[in-house]
C-alpha cells in the first residue's frame, strides 16, 4: 500500500529537483557571456571521422560475425583501429594546442 506512495513521491521530488535545482544553484553564479561559451563546430573532416568511426565496427561485425565466433578478432580488427586511431587524434590535438 505505501510502496506505490512512496514510489510517486520520489518521482516527483526527481522531478522537482531537475527543474528547481538548476535554477537554485545558478543565483549565486556570475552569467556567461557570449563569448565566455565555447560552441563546437563539426567540420566536414571530423563528421567523415565520426561516421568511419560508427560504421566500421558494423562493417567488420556484419563480415566477422562475431557472435557465431571468437569474439577477440573483432575486438582487435573492429574497433582496436578505431581506438587507436582516436587515441592518436586526441594526443595530437595536445600537442598542437600548445
Amino acid at each position: 500500500m505505501f510502496s506505490g506512495i512512496q514510489e510517486i513521491l520520489v518521482l516527483v521530488i526527481i522531478i522537482l529537483g531537475i527543474l528547481f535545482l538548476p535554477r537554485i544553484l545558478n543565483r549565486g553564479g556570475e552569467k556567461q557571456s557570449a563569448e565566455t561559451k565555447s560552441i563546437v563546430v563539426l567540420t566536414g573532416r571530423m563528421r567523415l571521422a565520426i561516421a568511419a568511426s560508427a560504421i566500421w565496427p558494423v562493417l567488420i561485425a556484419a563480415f566477422m560475425q562475431p557472435w557465431k565466433q571468437d569474439l577477440f578478432p573483432y575486438l582487435y580488427l573492429g574497433l582496436g583501429p578505431v581506438a587507436v586511431i582516436w587515441a592518436l587524434y586526441w594526443v595530437y590535438t595536445g600537442f598542437r594546442k600548445n
